[in-house]
Order: structure tokens, then sequence, then C-alpha cells
């Protein structure tokens, strides 16, 4: 039979699993010493995907899922309108029950006329131009961010992505064998494409889970209060969402709307504290 290399790296890593790392790697001879080095290192990330992520590492997931998106779609160089929507999200931020992740909020604006919104693990959230066209007011705005921030905030995101963490363990094995090895060992690392797409699409594309949704709308709402912000703006934009039809972009990423609606009506209506002119004024002036 024709060796193998990528074989023979799963076998060393299975071989140093039953005998022990300590004491043995001087016995291997200096020939395989490279899958060696490649089976501790991904040996190292099997262990590590049992493990719950800590800020930091949600932090660098979170920027490269936001890098994914901006390869998608372009950053607005709208930089008045940028300071503007991070003002909001910042504000809308210190009132969450997180207020203070790994390196802090990011906010930013996406050239995109589909109105949609995007909340990156680690605290990275983008909205389109086209998200911020359909809301009324600042208010509504606030609306859209508190609910991302709730995700933020409840760490959804991983559970799309602890669930995919094996994958890392598969891209490790395959970045450490092309180093050493290259020619066809380097096409290792499509073979792990299509899951770590998985993530991307279980995160931006198909969303959240439904309950994670609901929640993040119910927690989006005392958001609100705690910001000064009208709490009926949630319901107020979910409306304008709902009244526009059609399935693309936060329609098509989200739950029914109107099921949505229902699940914060009464606390919506709670404290209901108006909108305020200085800032529907402030943010008409800025609105795309």
């Amino acid at each position: 039979m024709k060796n193998n290399p990528q074989r023979l790296i799963l076998l060393v890593l299975s071989w140093l699993l039953v005998m022990g790392c300590a004491g043995v790697v001087a016995q291997i001879p200096e020939s395989i010493r490279p899958m060696v080095d490649i089976a501790q290192k991904t040996g190292a990330k099997a262990l590590e995907a049992s493990q719950e992520l800590s800020d930091s590492e949600e932090y660098y997931l979170g920027r490269g899922v936001a890098a994914r998106i901006l390869s998608q779609y372009p950053l607005s160089q709208d930089q008045v309108l940028n300071t503007y929507v991070n003002q909001v999200g910042q504000t809308v931020a210190q009132k969450s029950t997180r207020p203070t992740p790994y390196r802090g909020y990011h906010f930013a604006v996406l050239e995109s006329s589909t109105p949609n919104s995007f909340a990156c693990p680690g605290g990275f959230i983008l909205v389109t131009k086209g998200m911020i066209k359909a809301c009324e007011n600042e208010d509504q705005l606030a609306a859209v961010l508190a609910h991302e921030v709730a995700h933020v905030a409840h760490r959804d995101g991983l559970s799309a992505i602890s669930q995919a963490r094996w994958t890392e363990v598969a891209t490790t094995a395959g970045t450490e064998a092309a180093k050493h090895y290259g020619g066809a060992l380097g096409q290792l690392l499509s073979r792990f494409e299509g899951s770590i797409n998985d993530v991307f699409k279980t995160v931006i594309v198909n969303g959240y889970s439904r309950a994670a949704e609901e929640e993040a709308d119910r927690a989006g709402v005392e958001i609100l209060k705690r910001a000064g912000y009208n709490p009926a703006a949630m319901t107020a934009i979910l409306t304008a969402m709902s009244s526009k039809g059609g399935s693309g972009g936060i329609l098509g990423t989200h739950p029914d709307i109107r099921d949505r609606q229902d699940n914060i009506k009464i606390i919506a209506q709670e404290d209901n504290t108006g909108m305020e002119p200085a800032r529907t004024k402030r943010f008409r002036a800025l609105k795309p």
C-alpha cells in the first residue's frame, strides 16, 4: 500500500495518545519527526475543542467571521454615519448584561441596500445601509443594535462555532502538514473548507435559533429601557420589516416576525418613553 502522509499523521496522533508523549518522542526516527510535531499540535487542538472559548478566543473568532462578511459586503466609507452608528451602538451596549467583552464592541455600516444586521462573536456588529434606511428614527436603530448586542451578550454565536471546533483540529493538521510536505498535502486545507463554510452559514446566512432570536428580542427591549430609548421601537421596527414582505435579508435569517412581535408585545409597551425629537432630527440628518 502506498504511504499516505495524512494517514500516518493520524496514526502517529493515535500512537501518542495511547503511549503518552513524555519520554517517547526522542525515540521517533527523524524521518517521521515532523509528523509527530503535527500530531502533537493537532492533539492540543483536540483537547481545546472540548473546552469553552475564552473571551479572547471568542474575540478573534468573531473578528474572522466579520472579515468573511466584509469580503462579501463592502464597508461603508461614510465616516460620519459609521461614527453615529457606533455612538448609538455603544450607548445600548453599555446597558446590556455584558457591557465589556474582550476589546469592547465594534459597530460598522455595510454598503448594502438589503435590510440586515449581523452579530458576530466577541462584539462585532454590522448593519447594512438598507437596515438603517428601514428605520424611521434613532430609537428603531437602537432597537436593531440592541437585539444584536443581546446575541453577543448571550454568546449565541458560540453555540454554532463550538460545535465546529473539531474543524480547527483538522485544519491545524492540514496546515502543519502542508508546511512540511507541501505539494498534494496542501490540498488538505480544501477538504475542510466545506466545514468552515458551514460555521459561517450557521452564524450569518441561516441565522440563530428561534429561541435565541426571541430571547434577543426580549433582552433588546430591556436594554432599550435602561438606555432611555422607547422600548416600543422594537415592535415598530419589526412591523416595518414585516410590511416590506419578501424573504431576503433579515427576513430570511430570522423567525416569523409576527411571532416575534407577540413575544415582546407586553414588555415593549411597558414604560413607553416616547420618541425624543432631538434624536429623531439627528437620525434623519444622517439617514442614508
